[in-house]
């Protein structure tokens, strides 16, 4: 635990000092965000943190090499790793392309199959799915492939799609990462297998790459992540998934703490990943249905994302985007304990947190604003026989 704890530090710091740097030289490329209709933003603010976030990534890789308990792993730990690493380089590429030159969908599209593509020539893919009662469906390459990059696909537009607050995006994939860092290692204590597994890798210096982001990226952000960044977070988060299916025996594999599951758990490989990322994916959903409905392209923007909703409905910027790390959490890591434990106190602590982030989201905007005796209501004239103020 503490070598990944170190991995995480390390991506994180070396975010943190590389976004510095992306930020000038999106100054100097002309990578900045302009103000448009559909922004929240109020002034023009630079692109290209993905570069910086690529940067943590690598540094943690570098460094995981060299600590005495993760450089003992197997060696496909390592490879896998690199694997996503170079597939994340060149999705990053593609949005860099698209930070400063603004290049057509359809083209992006083509980047993000080409980069998920390369995931699956490097064997980085879906392998099987857990039957259930000691039993796995093995998939065909085509059939591996054909979901491999679907899923990948799938990831990066969703985040993409989200990355519309300040520090959203970023803190998303962020508590995504943790949860199934979490996932990954308890599974491994679980079946008894060596703690160093690439899933484990990849979101620890994941989460740590989106926490080092996080200060320059929170509300006023001075950076934004652009599509460099919020492509290669989504890459990154759903090759960590990948990896699991290539790692683990199916038709041996134990979810639960005493050696038993549920029967649903058996697909969690499966599910898990998209369970870690339902807000983003739900909001991708919608987005899909509506612009459709309306006889526009899919990816036609607008100013109608879950984001843009809870500010419609009172909720400051800050806090629409606390409340959406708060459901976040409340998916992933919900998902997590329910698979891996279980018991009264799982369900009552999972009823009582999704009570709780119900009440925020819905029932806060509405509450009385507290206001000092003798100023006026909002929405009525102040009084104009008050005295001047000196």
């Amino acid at each position: 635990m503490r070598e990944f704890l170190l991995v995480f530090l390390v991506a994180a710091a070396t975010t943190y000092l590389l976004t510095v740097i992306a930020r000038e030289l999106a100054i100097r490329t002309g990578a900045v965000a302009a103000v448009r209709d559909r922004d929240v933003h109020a002034e023009p603010i630079p692109y290209l943190g993905g570069v910086a976030m690529l940067g943590g990534l690598v540094a943690a890789y570098v460094v995981a090499q060299h600590l005495p308990f993760l450089s003992q792993s197997d060696p496909f730990v390592f490879r896998d790793a690199g694997s996503v690493l170079i597939a994340g380089a060149l999705i990053c590429a593609v949005g860099v392309l698209d930070d400063i030159f603004d290049i057509n969908a359809l083209t992006k599209l083509g980047g993000q199959v080409l980069a998920a593509g390369l995931l699956v020539v490097f064997e980085v893919k879906f392998y099987f799915f857990p039957g259930g009662a000691d039993s796995q469906f093995i998939l065909t390459n085509e059939e591996g492939a054909l979901l491999t990059v679907l899923l990948v696909v799938t990831t990066v537009n969703a985040v993409n799609m989200v990355d519309g607050l300040d520090g959203l995006a970023s803190g998303v994939v962020g508590i995504g990462a943790a949860a199934f860092f979490l996932f990954c290692y308890q599974l491994s204590d679980f079946n008894g297998v060596t703690l160093a597994t690439t899933g484990a890798l990849l979101s620890a210096a994941l989460a740590g790459a989106c926490a080092g982001f996080l200060p320059h990226n929170f509300h006023p952000a001075r950076l934004f992540m652009g599509d460099s960044g919020s492509m290669l977070i989504g890459l990154v988060m759903s090759a960590s998934a990948l990896t699991l299916t290539g790692q683990f025996d199916g038709s041996e594999i134990s979810f639960g703490a005493e050696g038993s599951s549920p029967g649903w758990a058996v697909l969690l490989p499966l599910l898990l990943p998209v369970s870690l990322l339902i807000v983003p994916m739900t909001d991708l959903l919608l987005a899909v249905v509506r612009r459709t409905r309306a006889g526009r392209s899919p990816f036609a923007p607008d100013k109608e994302h879950l984001h843009h909703r809870l500010l419609e409905i009172g909720h400051s910027q800050r806090r629409a985007v606390f409340i959406m790390w708060l459901w976040a959490a409340l998916i992933s890591f919900g998902a997590v304990l329910v698979s891996l434990y279980s018991g009264v106190v799982i369900a009552v602590v999972m009823v009582l947190a999704t009570a709780l982030v119900i009440a925020l989201t819905f029932l806060l905007p509405r509450m009385p604003t507290p206001h000092l005796m003798g100023a006026p209501l909002p929405g009525e004239p102040e009084d104009s026989d008050a005295a001047p103020t000196l």
